[in-house]
């Protein structure tokens, strides 16, 4: 009776297991059934099972063409690159520049040059002696000068697209700044603007001394504006500071549109880049639309965007001069927000959850000697301190 049971059993099971496998079989034919491509797959013209009779590229110079061929060539399939473009049409877009041009110096001329000066400085005695005797000084200067002039620019844009500062002010464009800006709140060298250096609200309360190379009769725009400041518009930045028809150098005799405000970051928001741009003027600008009332405390008047001015003045001014520091919270804007600006002062804090602890287990098996401490009534907790 046993064996009959088990045998019937093996031939149902035998039986179930073939119809299984047959539904099986039918639906992975059905998920592998091949729709045909629309065209002519990457590399279908090559035999695999006889490669050696492939026509080999032999240079690299000549790889590089036929792959630049094939890249600009259409193709039935879509690429990672459509399906990237069609999530963010940007994506690889070409920058635009919007700078001055930039006219780089003759290299022969360069070479002749410094070989000339290098003639020049072996025939000196002064240089030599110095040399040898370990006391020749290089002036610092010259040597500032010298990087302006050559690397600088180059250098300052890549600091500002590290620090988002294209991004943020002029989206899906650029310029070199070829104008070097020499920005100090006080005499002291810890206060200078440079490109990302730190200062604190108090050493920025007051408007700085500014200074730049320009031609007799040229016209500039200065503007400080601070794209991480804003309190309800994530996209719009808050001015701070903004002096149209600058005659040469002298901002003092430029045309103030907006006064100085010291920059005021909120609590608990970290550091902010305030930001120095420099736009040379084709001529005089008529900035009635521009200007506020003096004095401006309104946060709602200086909201601003630089690419809105960029884009309304951009027949008239081109970017040439860049420079921007770091600054977050300090007791200074409290004041600031109080008196100046006669509002409440907003404090970002973050509220950490308190501590998760498991429930407690009668008999706690390979846990610290403290484990009691942790479920202890009462606001001191001794956290295994005897």
């Amino acid at each position: 009776m046993a064996l009959r049971t088990v045998c019937s059993a093996a031939l149902r099971t035998g039986t179930d297991l073939g119809v299984n496998n047959a539904r099986t079989f039918v639906t992975t034919a059905f998920l592998c059934k091949r729709i045909p491509p629309l065209g002519p797959m990457p590399n279908d013209n090559i035999d695999i099972e006889n490669l050696e009779s492939t026509e080999k590229y032999r240079s690299y110079t000549r790889y590089l063409k036929q792959a630049e061929e094939a890249k600009i060539k259409s193709v039935w399939w879509k690429t990672y690159k459509g399906y990237v473009e069609k999530a963010d049409p940007d994506h690889g877009a070409e920058l635009v520049d919007i700078g001055l041009p930039f006219y780089r110096p003759c290299r022969t001329k360069e070479v002749k040059e410094r070989r000339q000066v290098i003639k020049d400085n072996k025939k000196n005695a002064e240089l030599e002696r110095a040399s040898r005797l370990r006391t020749f000084k290089i002036p610092l200067d010259r040597v500032q000068e010298t990087w302006e002039k050559t690397s600088g620019p180059f250098q300052i844009k890549r600091l500002a697209e590290h620090y988002g500062v294209f991004r943020d002010l002029f989206p899906m464009a650029y310029f070199l700044p070829q104008v070097s800006l020499k920005i100090s709140y006080s005499q002291e060298e810890s206060t200078q603007v440079h490109y990302g250096n730190r200062l604190t609200p108090i050493e920025a309360a007051s408007a700085p001394q500014i200074s730049f190379d320009a031609e007799e009769g040229s016209l500039w725009t200065l503007l400080l504006t601070c794209p991480d400041e804003h309190l309800l518009d994530n996209e719009s930045e808050y001015v701070h500071w903004l002096v149209g028809n600058i005659p040469g150098g002298a901002v003092q005799a430029g045309e103030e549109l907006c006064h100085y405000l010291p920059p005021f970051p909120a609590s608990g928001t970290g550091f902010h880049r305030y930001i120095y741009v420099l736009l040379k003027q084709e001529g005089p600008v008529n900035f009635s639309e521009d200007a506020r009332t003096s004095p401006c405390y309104s946060l709602v008047d200086r909201t601003f965007k630089t690419v809105d001015f960029y884009r309304k003045h951009q027949d008239n001014m081109t970017p040439a001069g860049l420079a921007f520091f770091q600054c977050q919270w300090d007791e200074s804007v409290t004041s600031t927000f109080h008196n100046t600006l006669n509002m409440k002062e907003p404090v970002f804090e973050f509220i950490r959850p308190p501590v998760y602890h498991p429930p407690q287990v009668k008999f706690p098996h390979g846990q610290p000697l403290r484990y009691l401490d942790r479920y202890r009534d009462g606001k001191e907790h001794t956290y295994g301190i005897y």
